[in-house]
């Protein structure tokens, strides 16, 4: 049976909810809504209920303060994928090799990912990451170089870009 665990951690755009199981990152959401309400759907997709402790996010927790504080680029954890395969997973994968500070356009990520017409759906798989900021998809954008939605929540994604561009000076 699957060991599960969350925290809330607070950043300058609100709280993240980190979800770990087995030591590999499960989920991690930036909250637009109730911490319970993010819980239960999380409990609902790994089949157990994740119960409250902080240690197993501690260095994420600590590598979230240093990105927001500019002074990292990329996070060191364990992913854990299983839910998430395909091209979902593929896409994502793609989105990870954007550089900091950089964006890509949907298109890009699709021709990165090795299917260059599938641009919707890399839109469809950064919108349904698991992975928030630890997988990148705020660098993603339109062909335009316009921001997009980003969850409903284009401000926090031209935040992020904002702080990675400032730091990268």
């Amino acid at each position: 049976m699957t060991t599960a665990s969350f925290t809330t951690h607070s950043t300058p755009v609100g709280d993240m909810l980190l979800v770990f199981a087995d030591d590999r990152l499960v989920a991690l959401d930036m909250l637009d809504g109730p911490e319970d309400a993010a819980i239960e759907r999380i409990a609902l997709r790994l089949r157990t209920a994740p119960v409250h402790d902080p240690e197993p996010a501690a260095a994420l927790s600590a590598q979230l303060d240093e990105y927001f504080a500019g002074m990292r680029r990329e996070f060191d954890v364990d992913l854990d994928w299983g839910d998430v395969g395909g091209f979902t997973r593929e896409a994502l994968e793609a989105v990870r090799r954007i550089p900091y500070g950089e964006t890509a356009s949907y298109g890009e990520v699709a021709a990165l990912a090795g299917r260059p017409r599938a641009h919707r759906a890399v839109g469809t798989a950064c919108a349904r990451s698991p992975f928030s900021l630890v997988v990148p998809a705020h660098r993603v954008v339109r062909s335009d170089g316009s921001l997009g939605e980003y969850g409903g929540h284009p401000e926090m994604k031209r935040a992020l870009l904002d702080l990675e561009r400032a730091a990268g000076v």
